[in-house]
């Protein structure tokens, strides 16, 4: 592993708010007990209306919350019982029954900078998914969780695509990675180190590390479906996800293991949190630990034949597999399937009232995953000769397959203190965010060293952190909320050559290295001011704004605004909303300073391909401008209406125009005109590659769609309760630009940028429609619960030829739970995953051997709706204490 920055010099800052110094202030504590029929409710929600103050009951259904004044109001809630507001005239001890009931209304604080809102009360759409919820999907990491129960968001397991498959891009509404926000407990959470430069959906995008996050750490998530760039700052185009930690005083202990029915993927996984009681003010520290295991899959195909390298070498034996090596591996040594990787993790949530009115926080997490992927297998007719460095003594060689393996950090960490001032409720925090990866290239050579070439090799490494100040203020006059913060953030991108054997002369087979001369470390900084307004007009009606202005050091200005509105109706059962705001979203460092070479396919050959940073003499001296920021235009429009207290229907509209988009353009070579050599070309001979990729500003784009949900929990069957979830996203995206040019000799020469086949990743290459109805039954101890997803249809364009592109058909996959409290503390569950054991569609190559990379893959991996692992089932235990 090599360590590009140190954490040290976010130090001084960390022990600037540990050594805190504590004021006081007049503030009065509030104690009781929340119980159900003379049984406490183990972490019950007691919050103070109108403010972003609460607590959670301990062991016993015990609760301690000082609150600024007296009279106050407590919202007292639990998952399943009807909520209760509690008026509080004095400091006497509070005995609170929850009626068993169902309680749609739920608070979040995602959406506003002001007081936090009902799920029903805001203006915008949220998803707020509990703890239990998350884990009735059946999946083990935040990211598959979440693609299974909220149709809007996609994420699938990556395969052959160098690191791309130890990270598994995700998105909100198709929008690609870069464009949703992430928050740890409301602050930003650092995005990864990784640019996707594969052929896979959100190529040339950078996203958020979401398996670096445990689930064991997770109270709920909060998924904002709006634009809210005006509010959070640059990324929240196509929403926010906010991952809310716990704050709970109890402790669970959880084991498990799966398997696929393949008999290959072989998981298992132990986590453990803890909560404990500190001091007699509500003090808390919830301290998580888990680690997993997951074995590789294999779902390579077997052609027979290579249609890859029998047309490359226009030889007829290795196309019609006559040739004997293809006769004994008909599979042509192929491993295709999700990465093997380990994953440890810990994870800190502290929060610690002072005085009167304060309290110090801070959370701490920290995630190290090693895995292994696969490269193309190195078939003796493509590499002829190891100089006897794989292939143990005595044996034939047989060629080899490289391995691509990684070692990722991440490091998570917020500080800070929430306080009231004369009324005005403050939160002044650091956040510090890093994640770094490191490269090996194993089972490999370097061909032109010969006898003297490692057999693996140090390829390099990326790292990426930030550094951030927040000071958020606000304050209720009467019916109106005025919030106003600033957010001071320095970004670091860096990256590490490999050794040298891993670049030279062509360098390691599958991933040469990176070199020198993509060794940087760069920085930039930004300033960001909001001001926003929430007016309760009356108990039905509410209208909100905010404008936020950025600066940054490489790019310029930026200036964002947000209106939104919510209008009640039918006694408050109903409420219309809508909101209207433009946003941005700053090119990332990443996106600005990476270069590399990659062996990959294109043209119908192997080939190395070079990416040159934007502001590098190459690209510059094509005339690419220096990238500046997308902007975007957000219009959404909805109704809610909870039909009985058990029961809620939404269904809302959204249309987003990104302009200015930057994109990661395709393979520009050589033209074909043997009589000349054009500037383009010079720079292929200069730097030994057959084609350049660049970043540049040249897309715009417009998405639409709908969500629409219904809830209906509690159905009252006698002996049996049942839970009803139906959840639909609609969603396309059309590109606007008639054209699609880059500025410059690239342009001028005619050259194309973004072919048909990179434009499908943009419009087609996640499911259209997506569509989750679950169906749960709870009998006594003993639970049932039933998941169906429909991935729509995904669309795969072949790059200038429309007659070999291929849709892939609509899917359902139906996930099985069953569930059994032994007692009251101890617990398992029985999963299994794609309970029919549903594949994609296989791949139709029309004639076409690049497109299944000659028989090589059997299923889709450019385009994808839910990956390939087939049935997987799984055995989970939980103890609780």
């Amino acid at each position: 592993m090599k360590k590009l920055y140190s954490s040290a010099k976010a130090l001084p800052i960390m022990l600037f708010f540990i050594s805190f110094s504590q004021s006081s202030f007049a503030q009065t504590d509030i104690s009781g007990q929340v119980v159900s029929e003379g049984e406490p409710l183990i972490g019950a929600t007691v919050v103070v209306v109108g403010e972003r103050v609460g607590t959670i009951a301990d062991l016993n259904g015990k609760f301690t919350l000082s609150v600024p004044n007296i009279p106050t109001q407590l919202k007292v809630s639990y998952t399943g019982f009807t909520s209760r507001i509690i008026d509080v005239t004095n400091s006497d001890f509070l005995s609170i029954e929850l009626s068993e009931g169902f309680q749609l209304d739920q608070v979040v604080v995602t959406g506003s900078r002001g007081k936090a809102r009902t799920i029903l009360g805001s203006a915008v759409p949220i998803d707020n998914i509990n703890a239990a919820e998350l884990r009735a999907s059946g999946q083990k990491s935040v990211d598959q969780m979440l693609n299974y129960k909220v149709p809007s968001y996609n994420s699938s397991n990556q395969t052959v695509s160098d690191a791309t498959a130890h990270f598994d891009p995700s998105e909100l509404r198709n929008l690609g990675p870069s464009r949703t926000l992430v928050l740890v407990n409301g602050k930003r959470k650092n995005q990864s180190s990784l640019v996707y430069v594969n052929d896979t959906p959100g190529k040339g995008e950078v996203g958020t590390d979401m398996k670096s996050i445990p689930e064991e750490a997770i109270e709920r998530v909060e998924v904002l479906r709006d634009g809210a760039a005006a509010q959070y700052g640059s990324d929240a185009i196509a929403g926010v996800i906010n991952i809310v930690l716990k704050e709970r005083t109890d402790g669970e202990v959880t084991a498990g293991a799966g398997i696929t029915t393949a008999g290959d993927g072989l998981t298992y996984d132990v986590g453990i949190n803890k909560g404990f009681k500190i001091g007699k003010k509500g003090g808390y520290a919830n301290l998580t630990g888990s680690y997993y295991h997951q074995d590789l899959t294999n779902r390579a195909g077997e052609p027979g034949g290579d249609g890859l390298f029998g047309v490359i070498f226009g030889d007829d034996d290795i196309l019609n597999g006559t040739h004997p090596w293809i006769q004994e591996n008909p599979d042509l040594g192929m491993t295709i399937g999700q990465p093997e990787y380990d994953k440890y993790s810990a994870m800190l949530n502290l929060g610690l009232p002072y005085g009167n009115s304060g309290e110090f926080y801070t959370n701490w997490g920290y995630t190290y995953r090693d895995g292994k992927s696969f490269a193309l297998y190195r078939a003796p007719y493509w590499i002829t000769d190891d100089s006897g460095l794989l292939t143990p003594d005595g044996e034939t060689y047989n060629g080899f397959q490289p391995t691509f393996e990684t070692a990722i950090n991440d490091i998570t960490f917020s500080a800070g203190t929430r306080n009231e001032f004369a009324g005005w409720n403050t939160d002044f925090s650091f956040t510090y965010g890093q994640n770094d990866v490191s490269y090996l290239i194993g089972n490999t050579i370097n061909v032109a060293l010969g006898a003297n070439s490692p057999t693996e090799f140090d390829a390099g490494a990326y790292s990426f952190d930030n550094q951030i100040l927040n000071l958020d203020v606000n304050k209720t006059f009467g019916d109106l909320t005025l919030s106003l913060g600033t957010e001071a953030r320095q970004e670091n991108f860096g990256v590490v050559a490999g050794q040298e054997e891993s670049y030279v002369d062509g360098g390691a087979q599958s991933f040469p290295g990176l070199q020198p001369s993509n060794e940087l470390e760069e920085s930039r900084t930004n300033i960001g001011l909001y001001a926003g307004l929430d007016y309760d007009l009356s108990e039905s009606t509410f209208l909100g704004g905010a404008v936020r202005f950025e600066n940054y050091s490489d790019f310029g200005n930026n200036l964002s605004w947000k209106l939104n509105g919510r209008q009640f109706f039918a006694d408050q059962k109903g409420a219309f909303r809508a909101s209207v705001s433009t946003g941005f979203r700053a090119p990332s460092l990443h996106q600005i300073y990476l270069s590399n070479v990659q062996t990959l396919v294109s043209g119908g050959t192997v080939s190395n391909q070079g990416t040159f940073n934007n502001v590098s003499d190459v690209i510059t001296g094509l005339g690419v401008p220096a990238l500046d920021a997308e902007t975007s235009f957000n219009f959404t429009a909805g109704v809610t209406y909870r039909l009985m207290d058990n029961f809620s229907i939404s269904a809302d509209y959204y249309n987003i125009r990104v302009d200015n988009r930057v994109l990661f353009t395709g393979e520009i070579g050589f033209d074909g005109d043997t009589s000349t050599v054009n500037q383009v070309e010079q720079i292929l001979i200069d730097n030994s590659v057959t084609s350049i990729k660049y970043f540049v500003n040249a897309l715009d784009t417009r998405t639409t769609g709908f969500d629409i949900v219904a809830d209906y929990k509690g159905i009252d069957l006698g002996k049996v309760g049942l839970d009803l979830l139906l959840s639909v996203n609609i969603n396309e995206t059309a590109i606007l630009n008639e054209e699609i040019t880059s500025p410059g000799a690239v342009g001028d020469a005619g050259y194309e940028i973004f072919n048909r086949k990179e434009q499908s990743r943009i419009t087609s290459a996640r499911p259209g429609t997506k569509a989750l109805l679950g169906a749960t039954f709870n009998i006594a101890d003993f639970r049932v619960g039933l998941n169906n997803t429909y991935f729509g249809e995904v669309t795969w364009q072949h790059a200038d030829d429309p007659a070999k592109d291929q849709t892939f058909s609509a899917k359902v996959i139906t996930d099985l739970i069953l569930g059994y409290d032994f007692s009251e503390k101890f617990g398992a569950n029985l999963v299994v995953n794609n309970l029919l054991n549903v594949y994609p569609d296989e791949i139709d190559t029309k004639g076409d051997f690049v497109t299944d990379l000659g028989g090589r893959f059997l299923y889709p991996w450019e385009v994808n709706q839910f990956g390939f692992l087939g049935t997987v089932v799984k055995m989970n235990l939980n103890y609780r204490f």
